[in-house]
């Protein structure tokens, strides 16, 4: 690769819109990125089993990095799981437990194979697990880190001020977390963090360590969180919301299809690598429906393969369109993964009585993905993560989620 093809990539990458700040500079990262090679890495917390689209963007950055020539580390946080992140929390987050965060790993390496290119023959991607150097730090050594940072500057974080106003308990292994990522940067001796906004403390926070412990300058990548620009709301592995890499092609490309118009844009941007030009193009020559569904396809086509985007989107094609299934309906979150057929019905029609919405049951108007609903009130309905289409009569329909 030449510098000029360089520079130009350089450029396309920064100016995608995946990006939102880079500390110190800009300017001075860019060169860097053009003529140096430098140690990138971005960590995330196994705080579930499965990661979601707006890490997916996390890691299809990471590899135009890589393919640029730079090192890059992908970082299991299985240790810092186990303290748990205060990042936007009002209240402590639940510690997690050696065997749960085991457990939530264990996928995660399979999910973002599709994103990165682990079989490269030169320069492949590293996996690191911050459980290696944490879990030995001594209490001399923990004492030796925080003596680098002050309580003032813990406070500084937006979620503890309001804590501090609200009269709400900041717990003291809480200030331990932002501490343990900052020293994952003196660990991995890294030049360069990739992080979401809402890390940019945490990041800036290794920046420190590693001035003080070994003098070396570290850039703080912070990208968007991929939120809804209308109401912004964000995908969440901890709350079990979002879109996950998990899912099946079809699963994935139902879920997306299930979206606000308004996120057509940002899975385009963010999930995929259609130029910026393109893009445009598409959603002014396109219906929204039309639009979504190139989006739906891009998106899985990079993470499950062509011939899976293209037979999911057939099957969508199938059973949204030909059958008149709408796109858009009701929502309904139950909360429990499983609940009886008749408390269901209750929850999505509560003008009719028990008696008529057995009835319905009874004369076959109810479906559930399109099979006959049988009532036994003894039989719970399993809702899977992925959610389920509830039909009721001629004009009711609901999406069932957890």
């Amino acid at each position: 690769m030449t510098i000029a093809e360089k520079t130009k990539k350089v450029d396309e990458i920064l100016h995608r819109g995946v990006i939102k700040q880079i500390l110190p500079t800009e300017e001075e990262f860019r060169e860097k990125l053009i003529n140096s090679t430098l140690r990138f890495y971005i960590g995330a917390d196994p705080t579930s089993t499965a990661l979601h689209l707006s890490h997916a963007k996390n890691y299809l950055l990471l590899e135009e990095f890589r393919q640029l020539g730079h090192e890059v580390i992908v970082l299991i946080g299985d240790f810092t799981a186990r303290i748990g992140d205060p990042t936007g929390k009002e209240t402590a987050r639940q510690q997690l437990t050696r065997a749960l965060v085991e457990k939530n790993v264990a996928g995660w390496v399979e999910q973002i194979k599709p994103l990165l290119d682990f079989n490269a023959k030169e320069n492949p991607p590293l996996i690191k697990y911050n459980h290696d150097w944490l879990s030995q730090l001594t209490m001399e050594d923990v004492v030796s880190l925080a003596a680098n940072v002050t309580v003032q500057q813990m406070l500084e974080r937006d979620m503890f001020e309001k804590r501090m106003r609200a009269s709400k308990p900041i717990y003291l292994h809480e200030f331990l977390y932002p501490l343990m990522q900052g020293y994952d940067s003196v660990a991995l001796d890294v030049d360069v963090e990739l992080c979401g906004t809402d890390q940019t403390f945490n990041a800036l926070m290794g920046r420190t360590l590693l001035k003080k412990m070994k003098n070396k300058e570290k850039f703080v990548v912070a990208v968007n969180l991929m939120e809804n620009p209308e109401t912004g709301e964000l995908m969440s592995k901890s709350r079990g919301t979002g879109i996950f890499l998990d899912f099946s092609a079809a699963n994935m490309y139902g879920a997306i299809m299930a979206q606000p118009d308004v996120m057509s844009e940002v899975f385009l941007v963010n999930n995929t690598r259609l130029p910026l030009g393109e893009i445009v193009r598409l959603e002014k020559d396109l219906s929204p429906k039309d639009f979504k569904m190139r989006a739906a396809y891009e998106v899985v086509k990079i993470l499950k393969g062509e011939k899976a985007a293209q037979a999911a989107q057939a099957d969508f094609v199938s059973k949204f369109q030909k059958k008149e299934i709408p796109v858009k309906m009701a929502e309904i979150s139950l909360g429990d993964s499983k609940t009886d057929l008749l408390s269901i019905l209750k929850q999505c029609l509560p003008t009719l009585s028990n008696s008529e919405l057995r009835r319905l049951v009874e004369q076959g108007g109810v479906k559930i993905d399109g099979k006959e609903a049988k009532l036994d009130v003894k039989e719970e309905i399993d809702i899977p993560v992925t959610g389920l289409v509830l039909k009721v009569g001629k004009l009711n329909w609901f999406r069932l989620k957890r």
